[in-house]
């Protein structure tokens, strides 16, 4: 099955305590981890500059699958 995300990476964010940062940080790592530098520049750029958690939640699951 193709992956519908720019990465088809999977991250764990079930549980999280809603900080919007520690979002960032995970999925960015996750995507430099994978070789995608410039993947997880373009994301963390696009999220900083969202107006809501909701809108960053959305933004990140464009880059990875959230578990």
């Amino acid at each position: 099955m193709e992956s519908k995300t720019k990465s088809g990476i999977a991250v764990k964010l079930l549980g999280e305590d809603g900080n919007v940062f520690n979002v960032i940080g995970k999925v960015a790592k996750a995507l430099r981890c994978e070789g995608l530098r410039e993947l997880a520049e373009e994301y963390t750029a696009r999220v900083m500059k969202s107006g809501s958690y909701n809108e960053a939640l959305q933004i990140t699951m464009e880059y990875v699958e959230v578990e």
